[in-house]
């Protein structure tokens, strides 16, 4: 699809600067875009490609000032980058195959109800008793153990596996490979140093508006649930533990690990390979940068960092403090050398 500069500004409700009727047929990145493309500058340290994009177009704040000149049209936003999420989304849904019906072969238990406008794929397996909502997508090699609940507009990827009785609520996203419901992970030590496996006969719950990354997993509880609350986003090759709950609106990049009975707050952000201890409280509104290692509870509002997880600004100066240290084990050499010839002076 082509359209203009002018045409997309109506569609997003921005205002145009330069070449009107440019055309558009195309996305790409600032540093990567060519003549055809649009592109989007919202994070600061990439201003200094707006210079030379070869865009034929830019999305800006609405109080960008540039201070070279810019050959590519800008298009004056409120948010460039939720502007343009907004128009991939609209791209993405114009461009995806509308899937439909049972592909075969496929295994749908009996009694089990399918709306008319379900898409099963292809070594789909559905057991019995199970709720399916209305425009579910089941992917080729997804299994759904007994009891399961799907709300509407729920897509499950190739090859997820949801066990009995999990509950995924509505306009739900589970990407290929992630596995909902496994077995917490309960052994009770014992005499002869062997251990006995603790049944673990919870759920899992995955509230309204939650999208799950590739090969992640989410344990079952041992008792009750382990809970995934409203728009909850998390990456690929994560593991949350039994009896979890993680707030709403938090954001968890890949290869985090969240051991058991851990309850982490709402709009917190989470970097990779973090690690949260088991059976601690986090708050509200914290940042956890990349590789932080949290072994105890965490208040509200604060930005962490390192193992174990300190605030950011302790952590940098300690990196500035550790990069010293081969220097000052140089001059305390040095000093003890000086101190020791003195003495023999003496």
């Amino acid at each position: 699809m082509e359209i203009t500069a002018q045409q997309l500004a109506q569609m997003v409700q921005g205002t145009v600067d330069g070449d009107a009727n440019v055309t558009i047929n195309n996305y790409a990145k600032i540093e990567e875009a060519t003549t055809g493309c649009l592109t989007f500058l919202a994070n600061p340290k990439y201003t200094h490609f707006i210079y030379s994009t070869q865009a034929s177009a830019v999305l800006v704040r609405n109080d960008f000032v540039a201070e070279h000149p810019v050959s590519a049209t800008l298009i004056r936003v409120a948010d460039p980058y939720k502007t343009l999420a907004d128009l991939l989304n609209f791209v993405n849904a114009q461009m995806a195959p509308q899937r439909r019906g049972l592909e075969q072969p496929c295994y749908v238990s009996e009694g089990v109800e399918l709306p008319e406008e379900t898409y099963v794929g292809a070594f789909a397996y559905i057991g019995k008793d199970v709720k399916v909502g209305h425009n579910v997508k089941i992917y080729p090699q997804v299994y759904l153990g007994d009891g399961v609940m799907l709300g509407d507009n729920v897509t499950l990827y190739p090859g997820v596996k949801v066990y009995h009785g999990c509950k995924i609520g509505n306009r739900c996203t589970v990407h290929a490979g992630s596995v909902i419901g496994s077995d917490g992970f309960g052994f009770a030590p014992k005499e002869d140093g062997t251990y006995e496996k603790i049944s673990q006969i919870g759920i899992v719950i995955l509230e309204d508006d939650v999208e799950i990354g590739a090969n992640t997993t989410i344990d079952r509880a041992t008792m009750g649930a382990t809970v995934i609350k409203r728009g909850v986003k998390l990456d690929n090759l994560i593991q949350v533990a039994h009896n979890c709950e993680i707030g709403e609106n938090t954001v968890m990049a890949a290869q985090v690990g969240v051991a058991g009975s851990t309850k982490i707050g709402r709009n917190n952000m989470v970097g990779g390979q973090v690690g949260f201890a088991g059976h601690i409280i986090v708050g509200d509104n914290n940042a956890f940068g990349a590789q932080s290692g949290v072994p105890s509870g965490v208040g509200d509002n604060q930005r962490l960092m390192g193992a174990p997880a300190i605030n950011s600004r302790d952590w940098a100066r300690q990196v500035v403090y550790l990069k010293s240290l081969e220097k000052m084990s140089d001059d305390i050499r040095e000093l003890k050398k000086q101190i020791k010839t003195l003495q023999n002076e003496q």
